[in-house]
């Protein structure tokens, strides 16, 4: 297994590494060799190798004989180690570009100090150790440009591979899958019965790439498998820092955090439970009628759960250290997701769906959990409209995509880019479903009285005037005037002469 472990899976991994009749391009061992430098190289070397030989993982292991593949002895300590002043961990993990899984464990083995140290494939790109990369050729470590073959495969693997299809635990056992997935709520997602015996469900998980027979031993279990139904994310060290974040603060601002929970279960099986710890999260208004009084919530719980998804599901998992978070304020929520949209935020409504998670963003359809018709964004500005709150905001933040939902502020507190970004989105709505922005829906949309129609004249010029929508049809008269976004204007054939 290469999950996180207990100590004794630890050694059995080990054991079964000596075993192996020589090192191999993703495996060296080492007697007490320690040096700093050396171990910088062996990461980026042994990462870039994994991936040119199809494993999860590539590994170090000291106090072993390279010859006999006996177990010896070593006196490495690298949870004792320091490069100058700091800790030989923090030394590495600072060199490395891109930043990687990689452990450090210290086992005893019949009676012997043993220390493995596990290290996670190179994404993306090759992985650079002081801006050097290197490669593993046969037994021996060399630069990677000086053997532009291998350079050239490595990048195609790396082009080629989506997150979903690598592995994020290898040589696992049947018992071991049953025991790291939440496999009952994979048939229940889909609202399948329940295969009778293990060969059934393993059979069902392999259909759907969740796992996969490896080439020389037991199961594969995919990012895809692990991401939806793992029972535990932290059991996937990589994956630890993609469970979604939920943070509630006082007030406005980042300074007085009240609440933060790190989600534990895979995105699937534990979708219903995060949605439900979210809204409770989120404050609520009390409304007095004719005769009763009645709670609704701040935000719009469909809109809530639209945009929780769409962070799961559309987030770049390449991105290293970070994962999607929500983060609820007094007076709005904030939903962000590692990596930039691949539309633009401004297109948001009218674009055709696109994920770069295909995979996973399959199986969340098919769980109901979202769409792949890129309706999600539209439920959104509709639920806000029949709230009547402030427009939604969707921008680009240093590599992150963030969306944002406002509590109810009246019409006279909004500013000028509040206004303008709810004509827009109105302007959106009704454009894709064949229909206008006009001085009438604008009303119903703001919740105006029919006798302040030139309060509504305004804002409408307001936003012609900032390029953010367009008349349809200039020549009509000006109480007949429809509106369309900026994106959507009509053209005009050329006067002639």
């Amino acid at each position: 297994m290469s999950t996180t472990r207990y100590r004794d899976d630890d050694a059995r991994l080990v054991q079964e590494l000596c075993k192996l009749p020589r090192e191999t391009e993703w495996l060296e061992f080492k007697g007490n060799q320690e040096e700093p430098y050396a171990i910088g190289e062996y990461l980026s070397a042994l990462a870039n190798s994994a991936a040119l030989n199809g494993k999860a993982f590539a590994y170090v292991v000291w106090g072993v004989e390279d010859a006999t593949h006996a177990i010896i002895g070593t006196q490495f300590r690298p949870s004792a180690a320091r490069k100058g002043n700091e800790p030989l961990e923090t030394w590495l993990l600072r060199l490395l570009e891109p930043k990687i899984h990689f452990r450090f464990v210290e086992l005893t083995l019949d009676g012997q100090s043993v220390v493995l140290l596990e290290i996670g494939r190179a994404f993306r790109q090759p992985v650079r150790f002081q801006g050097n990369s290197f490669v593993r050729v046969g037994q021996v470590t060399k630069r990677l440009k000086d053997v532009p073959e291998r350079e050239r495969e490595l990048w195609r693997i790396l082009d080629g591979t989506p997150f979903e299809d690598l592995a994020a635990a290898e040589h696992v056992t049947d018992d071991d899958v049953l025991a790291l997935l939440d496999y009952p709520a994979y048939f229940e997602l889909l609202e399948l019965p329940l295969p009778a015996n293990r060969d059934g469900i393993l059979d069902a998980l392999r259909n759907d790439n969740v796992i996969r027979r490896c080439d020389d031993g037991g199961w594969c279990i995919t990012n895809l498998g692990a991401i939806l139904f793992a029972k535990r994310l932290g059991g996937f060290p990589q994956l630890k820092r993609k469970a979604m974040r939920v943070i509630q603060y006082r007030g406005t601002g980042r300074i007085e955090t009240q609440k933060e929970q790190e989600g534990a279960k895979g995105y699937a099986n534990g979708f219903s439970g995060l949605i439900d710890y979210v809204n409770n999260l989120v404050p609520s208004n009390e409304i007095i009628g004719k005769a009763l009084r009645k709670t609704v919530p701040m935000f719009p719980p469909l809109a809530i759960r639209e945009l929780v998804a769409n962070a799961l599901i559309h987030q770049d998992f390449f991105v290293t250290g970070a994962g999607p978070t929500v983060e609820i304020f007094d007076d709005r929520i904030e939903i962000t997701n590692p990596g930039e949209p691949l539309v633009d935020v401004q297109r948001f409504v009218d674009s055709p769906p696109k994920s770069r998670n295909e995979a996973l963003a399959s199986l969340m359809r098919r769980f109901r959990i979202c769409e792949e018709r890129g309706s999600g964004i539209d439920k959104v500005v509709f639920q806000v409209e029949l709230f009547q709150l402030p427009a939604p905001l969707f921008e680009v933040a240093e590599g992150f995509t963030r969306s944002v939902l406002f509590s109810h502020k009246p019409l006279s507190a909004m500013d000028k880019a509040d206004r303008v970004r709810a004509c827009y989105l109105h302007a959106c709505v009704k454009y894709v479903t064949r229909s206008y922005l006009t001085n009438m829906t604008l009303r119903e949309r703001f919740g105006i009285e029919d006798h302040n129609r030139s309060t509504v004249s305004r804002l409408i010029r307001e936003a012609v005037e900032t390029g953010a929508i367009t008349c349809h049809d200039p020549s009509a008269a000006p109480k007949l005037r429809k509106y369309v976004p900026w994106w959507a204007a009509p053209q005009r054939p050329p006067r002639r002469p």
